[in-house]
């Protein structure tokens, strides 16, 4: 790298923690190891309000843009995605109608996490990079503590060599995510042919609705009008979140928010006892708005325990939901590793009367499901991440997080394989026998037979 020309990097910082984050600490890392560049880092989710109202730190900070040679982005991880801070920042770019200020400029991705769903959030910014004109170049991403082993420090190197390599020789990048199509109809929704009645369940549908989609005011209209019983209507803006997650783990000890707001109490006394949540948001860039991803961030101040387990969930979405794949990806998981079942509805249909079918399907489901107690099974999404937070709930992070380690040991989340004594019992007999060529050769020309008899039982008393 020393032989090269010396280029200027913007840092957009995504940390609510400003400098005093562990992404930072990567980033300090790479100036010291490439020290002929000029770097200049933004704090754009720490200093979010300041550069919304502020115009001269708006300009301040595209101007800043427009002098790079690489623009990179470097967040820490927050609920699948980044931080509501952050994806507020995206959200001024395009609303300002700024991108000329990103358009051409190289792009990269750094991110610090425990590897739970850092692939959406390069996913998502890779795409919005696409959607600014940028050539992305591709990710970095660090578990939060590989800074400190050295065969890591050497892959970061190498990693910011080669893109440092591939600026200076500005090599051509090819766009990934094709331009979002907007859902070209306007919902009329026609009569109720039937109006479902909630009995015991207590259903509540959220919104951000704010008068800029209205197919998604009507959609959670009709919705809420197809119901008859307990059923609640709540806009997030109603709420009073006073600000986003600001990743200080304060909450990890007992659960308690530093922030004194009407969310708390929202949380608590509207969601959690609720069977049924309904979800509605439209699209905004690559994900749904910054209000929303406040609601999923400010959720953190309940750890990782699974708030809304045994829960129905409904996601009511205005926009190209079916074009933006780490979205329906990031909910999707999100349902599964709660321990909820996800229903989705947008308004990609050929006409206001198929929208009308499938808001009362969805209405019709949901309450079947409740009533039956229908959770599906587990899949990749919540069976690897329940993995990863049990180990590292168990392990480095169980001190910030003892609330969440009292929760997982009360409710035996820590099942760790070496606890299974049976099985480790029968492997201990097993696989020494299974050396013997003629027992082995026994064994493995049965497996089949072996794998279906302990169904045997089940299917003859069914």
């Amino acid at each position: 790298d020393r032989g090269i020309k010396a280029m200027k990097i913007v840092v957009l910082n995504g940390s609510p923690k400003g400098d005093t984050s562990v992404t930072m600490q990567y980033v300090a890392y790479i100036r010291k190891k490439f020290p002929d560049h000029r770097y200049e880092i933004l704090n754009v989710a720490a200093d979010i309000r300041k550069i919304e109202k502020d115009a001269a730190a708006w300009n301040t900070t595209l101007d800043s843009v427009r002098s790079a040679d690489l623009v990179l982005w470097a967040f820490p991880l927050y609920y699948l995605v980044v931080c509501s801070q952050y994806k507020r920042f995206i959200e001024l770019v395009f609303e300002r109608k700024a991108q000329d200020a990103f358009a051409g400029t190289y792009a990269s991705s750094l991110s610090t996490s425990i590897h739970f769903f850092d692939q959406t959030a390069h996913a998502y910014i890779h795409a919005i990079s696409d959607d600014l004109g940028m050539k992305y170049l591709g990710f970095y991403s660090a578990e939060m503590r590989d800074l400190l082993q050295d065969e890591e420090r050497k892959r970061l190197e190498k990693f910011v060599s080669l893109l440092f390599t591939a600026v200076q020789e500005k090599v051509p990048v090819q766009r990934e995510n094709a331009p979002l199509v907007w859902p070209a109809i306007t919902y009329i929704p026609g009569p109720h042919q039937k109006i479902q009645e909630t009995g015991s369940k207590k259903v509540v549908i959220l919104t951000d609705s704010d008068g800029s989609s209205p197919n998604l005011f009507v959609m959670t209209d009709r919705l809420y009008k197809t119901f008859s019983g307990s059923v609640e209507m709540i806009n997030l803006h109603d709420i009073n979140m006073k600000g986003g997650c600001l990743g200080c783990c304060q909450c990890g000890y007992d659960n308690t928010c530093v922030y004194t707001d009407g969310y708390i109490d929202f949380f608590r006394n509207k969601l959690l006892p609720a069977d049924i949540i309904i979800m509605a948001g439209s699209v905004h860039d690559r994900y749904l708005s910054s209000t929303w991803k406040q609601f999923f961030d400010r959720s953190f101040f309940r750890g990782h325990i699974p708030n809304f387990k045994g829960k129905q969930i409904g996601f009511v979405i205005a926009g190209p939901l079916h074009q933006v794949p780490v979205l329906k990806e990031a909910l999707t998981a999100w349902a599964d590793n709660g321990g909820c079942n996800a229903q989705f509805v947008t308004d990609e249909v050929s006409g206001s009367g198929e929208l009308d079918l499938l808001l009362d399907a969805m209405a019709t489901r949901i309450l079947q499901c409740a009533e039956s107690g229908y959770i599906p099974p587990h899949t990749f999404y919540a069976v690897g991440g329940h993995k990863i937070f049990r180990d590292n709930i168990y392990g480095g992070m169980r001190i910030a997080f003892q609330a969440d380690y009292r929760y997982y040991k009360e409710h035996g989340m820590f099942d760790f394989p070496q606890a299974d004594l049976k099985t480790r019992l029968f492997n201990a007999l097993l696989i020494p026998l299974l050396r013997i060529p003629g027992f082995r050769k026994k064994v493995f020309a049965d497996m089949k037979y072996h794998m279906v008899q302990p169904f045997e039982s089940v299917l003859k008393s069914a």
